[in-house]
């Protein structure tokens, strides 16, 4: 069977032929077609974890700042493991570092609209615009007020 057959039949033993192709230099008999497209879908599956683990954290923030008296040990451990696997994200892609910037706006209302039905507070009582910088969103030292 051919590389690009097993495509759709069996994406592990896909993946597995595909690699031993290329360790063998056999670039030719290899899916370079699919490898290409995979390739490009981690990157993407990476931006879109980076995103995530972004609105979680800054949704979990604006909690911590407009609910003080229900500020507990949970929130506190999502927050920091929030902030360490976003660190260890950028360690692994630091490209992804000023995507993550341009990126903070949309994260920030995506993050209000996560916070307003978590609180029941209408998104209103949010601000418009993220109120803290990527810098302190991402400093283990921050904790709003």
């Amino acid at each position: 069977m051919k590389a690009a057959e097993l495509y759709e039949k069996d994406f592990y033993l896909w993946a597995q032929h595909n690699a031993d192709l290329l360790f063998a230099g056999e670039f030719a008999k290899a899916d370079i077609q699919h490898i290409a497209e995979e390739i490009r879908d981690i990157g993407s599956r990476e931006r879109r974890e980076l995103l995530s683990r972004l609105r979680v954290l800054i949704a979990h923030l604006l909690k911590w700042q407009t609910q003080p008296e229900h500020q507990c040990v949970c929130w506190r451990v999502t927050i920091l493991s929030q902030r360490h696997e976003i660190a260890a994200l950028l360690d692994d892609m630091p490209s992804l570092h000023r995507m993550l910037e341009d990126a903070l706006p949309t994260a920030y209302r995506r993050a209000v609209e996560m916070a307003a039905a978590e609180t029941g507070f209408a998104r209103t009582r949010f601000p418009k615009q993220c109120p803290f910088s990527l810098k302190k969103v991402v400093d283990t030292r921050f904790w709003p007020k």
